[in-house]
């Protein structure tokens, strides 16, 4: 199949038509394209032989009813035709290969903004709903030095820590590294929940981010919707990064599934008395690596590039719903994640994955100040014993390096930014 954003196949309308009927449900989906060997004949089968394969009810109420169903594609074909957003297919080049790997792949995918990102190499960042503000600073922060260095940020577009994330990953003012973020959405791709995230999409689509969704448009929030979200959010991206959450939380799905594929997860430690931060402590306890610094992901997910022997694609690629969709090789020795290597994606050029560090050069005379400061901030008093320097001195280079930009005032402390 050839990438789609407005016109439809006999296939895609078949696939279209079957993903309508079982209202998206993928394990009547895949039952029944398993059971008939693509989607036309499941679809052109008879409500009796469903109803033989144990196809809920509610689906076969819609299999009765076939003008509702053209009736429905056909306004996605209207809606695709007007770039309201773009769609793809399993099995087309522009679908993202990495999530061909994962227990139950999409058939397809509804998208706005870049499409050309699901291609590029994902770090995920999830985490609660109710951040302390500490733990929103910190996820800010490990967003934009992960975008900086070169990787796309793939969150869940949620309140709190995902937002964050996203936000993170778009303050970029270097215009080669603006819109690197993802996000995945648990309802329909035209259903803005919750109705704050309006200004979050149009920046994400602005900057040259991408949103998309598994789901039909029009469907709305429920329970299940989110979790399914969170197995695409894992499966896109090469890690995934919990900065803070609790014991209950779909952060730890995220993380669980994750695991599952065969990829690393990462936890940030906080106070043993932070009940928000109980689900990272869990985690770490559990086997995930406990970080404090992006560098430590940069170093172990570069690794995992320089292990996996990918191909490589340009990132700078670009593709919207409203303009048609540029052709990709995928890779050739891609890696099964089954049998417990890393799950195939096509990566950015090499050159693109560096750390931002390397480009900052501090004075001779700063050095010493520089770098005794880490991530989380010191205050003045701390760094006073560490350095030995004379408050006024200490200061005045504190002021030097914050006007260099390279590093920040947080509640008195000072860090690296």
């Amino acid at each position: 199949m050839t990438a789609v954003t407005s016109s439809l196949s006999d296939d895609q309308r078949a696939i279209l038509a079957l993903w309508y009927e079982v209202n998206a449900s993928l394990s009547a989906y895949h039952k029944l394209v398993t059971t008939y060997g693509d989607a036309q004949l499941a679809w052109q089968a008879k409500v009796e032989a469903w109803k033989q394969l144990g196809i809920h009810h509610t689906h076969l109420k819609r299999h009765e009813q076939p003008e509702q169903t053209h009736a429905a594609i056909d306004k996605i074909q209207q809606a695709l035709l007007d770039g309201r957003y773009g769609l793809l297919f399993a099995g087309q080049p522009d679908y993202p290969a990495q999530l061909l790997h994962i227990y139950d792949p999409p058939p397809l995918l509804f998208f706005r903004g870049n499409s050309a990102r699901l291609h590029q190499a994902q770090i995920a960042i999830v985490g609660s709903r109710k951040p302390t503000a500490h733990a929103q600073k910190i996820t800010f922060d490990m967003a934009q030095y992960l975008a900086q260095a070169g990787y796309i940020i793939t969150s869940g577009l949620a309140i709190g820590m995902d937002k964050r994330a996203h936000l993170g990953a778009l303050a970029q003012t270097d215009l080669d590294y603006q819109g690197r973020t993802i996000g995945v959405m648990g309802t329909g791709i035209d259903v803005n929940y919750p109705n704050h995230r309006d200004q979050l999409f149009a920046q994400i689509i602005d900057q040259g981010g991408c949103i998309i969704s598994e789901l039909l448009p029009h469907t709305q929030p429920h329970k299940h919707t989110f979790p399914r979200r969170n197995r695409l959010v894992a499966g896109l991206s090469l890690a995934t990064i919990v900065t803070e959450a609790k014991i209950k939380s779909g952060s730890l799905i995220t993380a669980r599934l994750t695991s599952e594929q065969g990829k690393q997860v990462f936890a940030i430690p906080s106070h043993i008395d932070n009940s928000n931060a109980e689900g990272c402590h869990h985690l770490i306890r559990e086997g995930a690596t406990l970080i404090y610094h992006p560098q430590q992901v940069l170093e172990d997910v570069n690794g995992q590039l320089d292990y996996g022997k990918r191909s490589y694609r340009p990132t700078d690629t670009t593709t919207s719903a409203n303009s048609q969709q540029s052709q990709v090789t995928q890779s050739s020795d891609a890696l099964n994640v089954e049998t417990g290597s890393v799950t195939t994606v096509s990566q950015p050029e090499p050159s693109h994955i560096k750390t931002p560090r390397s480009a900052i050069v501090v004075p001779e005379h700063l050095t010493q100040i520089y770098e005794q400061l880490d991530w989380h901030g010191q205050d003045l008093d701390a760094l006073i014993i560490a350095t030995n320097l004379a408050p006024p001195q200490l200061i005045g280079q504190l002021m030097e390096l914050e006007l260099m930009g390279v590093i920040s005032v947080q509640g008195g402390r000072y860090l690296r930014v």
